[in-house]
């Protein structure tokens, strides 16, 4: 397997920490670059084999400009991802032979047992990595957040590089075609 790329979307910070923790995560098997998705590449390095995409759930699945934008009128302090969200990354994403394996994860507001899984950022991203050419390397995976703001909820972090470690070791036994 050549690299990995984690790509994120984050309002508050919560997104961006499960991001460094996939990262690290990852980084045991795999090299890895994490990017904010406002200085995310495209089209997409041609030494990358694996590529993990997340953002907060927002109004049932990815943010769009709306949600943002409410987020920053309700955030006390700057936003992390201040210009474009991953909905935008994706839909700006090159096709090329042979993309390489993916895999979606998003920040979702703790919900009583009922609402846990109402809406998804994760299962949007994944959805779009399907119809771009992706073959999933994971299911979608939701890390929780005990409110809009947060904190993470507890052993998410953990959870997060435990996840990235798994990620990386199912990816690096999948072969990648290669691109042109």
């Amino acid at each position: 397997m050549r690299r990995a790329l984690v790509i994120y979307e984050s309002m508050y910070g919560n997104t961006q920490q499960i991001a460094g923790a996939i990262g690290e995560g990852l980084a045991e098997v795999i090299a890895v670059d994490v990017f904010e998705v406002g200085t995310a590449p495209t089209p997409l390095p041609a030494d990358v084999g694996l590529l993990v995409v997340g953002g907060p759930t927002h109004a049932f699945g990815m943010s769009r400009a709306g949600t943002r934008a409410d987020a920053a009128k309700h955030a006390t302090s700057p936003l992390v991802s201040q210009g474009i969200g991953v909905r935008e990354w994706l839909d700006s994403l090159e096709m090329t032979a042979g993309m390489p394996a993916a895999a979606a994860y998003d920040t979702h507001v703790e919900h009583p047992k009922l609402l846990r899984h109402v809406g998804s950022a994760a299962a949007a991203i994944a959805k779009r990595l399907d119809r771009l050419g992706f073959s999933r390397a994971a299911d979608p995976e939701h890390f929780w957040v005990s409110g809009a703001e947060g904190p993470l909820g507890d052993g998410e972090l953990e959870r997060a590089r435990e996840w990235g470690r798994s990620v990386g070791e199912k990816a690096a036994v999948t072969p990648t075609p290669t691109r042109a």
